[in-house]
């Protein structure tokens, strides 16, 4: 199966295997699926993942750079040899060259002379890269199984819990897996067995953010508020921490700490957008 899988896209451009799953869910991505229903790039895929981090680098905000990846996107289909083309930033414009032209991503005008900065480097180098060949079920690592199991979610949402169960009983310790299988079993309301693999997380990694935030949302839902209180304190990360502790605190008459928390919420939340 050629095409590179989510960690070598990631590995290649630069970004985490997050980071390149958050672009998928967006849209500005379309992979296609691997015998295993894990995602497969491709070489438009990763040109498309490289120019992301480019732009990330140069501090285009989060809206601006997925509104030019999706025009650049259109745009690269028209194109019939990528190995040919240039992506440069032009401030926070995205500028493409090819044989016969060059133009702005954003207005689709012309360009004829601008000081630019490289975004993705040659792309007929990174066209050499040597596409993945997919390892037997049985080399798969504990890291493996958890990616796969990311890719599943959106898939196939009745495999994943199989494969972060996999994940787990090569690697007990693997934390993010028991959060993300907490989780699963948390949706389904099953909210023993949720509780049950949040701790397990927090036993591996004590300070692990996201499972003391679904910790307190397991209480919260058992109307343990203290305790819940007390999880959603440990994961000061967590944007939505913040947002649940305001509405507690609000019910219970504390304005004060209400106003506070919403807004830390709010702050953190802008961040992420910019």
């Amino acid at each position: 199966m050629g095409g590179y899988t989510t960690r070598e896209a990631a590995d290649l451009v630069g970004l985490t295997r997050d980071q390149v799953r958050r672009y998928v869910m967006r849209e500005v991505i379309e992979p296609t699926r691997g015998l295993r229903d894990e995602y497969r790039f491709s070489f438009q895929d990763v040109v498309l993942l490289r120019t992301a981090k480019g732009l990330g680098d140069a501090e285009v905000s989060v809206r601006k750079t997925i509104g030019l990846l999706r025009k650049l996107k259109h745009e690269l289909r028209e194109i019939q040899s990528l190995s040919s083309v240039r992506i440069f930033a032009d401030g926070n414009n995205v500028v493409v060259r090819d044989d016969e032209a060059v133009w702005n991503v954003e207005s689709g005008q012309g360009h004829l002379d601008f000081t630019v900065g490289e975004l993705i480097g040659d792309i007929a180098s990174l066209g050499k890269q040597k596409p993945f060949k997919g390892p037997d079920l049985y080399d798969l690592n504990s890291d493996d199984w958890y990616n796969l199991a990311l890719d599943l979610e959106e898939m196939d949402p009745h495999k994943a819990p199989e494969a972060y169960a996999r994940s787990i009983a090569l690697n007990p310790r693997n934390a993010d897996a028991h959060v993300n299988l907490g989780r699963l079993f948390q949706l389904k309301s099953d909210l023993k067995r949720a509780k049950r693999h949040y701790q397990l997380a927090l036993s591996a990694v004590p300070s692990h953010q996201l499972a003391s935030y679904n910790m307190g949302t397991v209480f919260d839902e058992l109307d343990e508020i203290e305790t819940a209180v007390k999880y959603y304190c440990r994961a000061v990360g967590v944007p939505d921490a913040h947002y649940n502790l305001a509405r507690i605190y609000e019910l219970s008459g504390d304005e004060i700490s209400s106003r506070r928390h919403l807004k830390k919420y709010r702050r953190m939340l802008d961040s992420n957008d910019r």
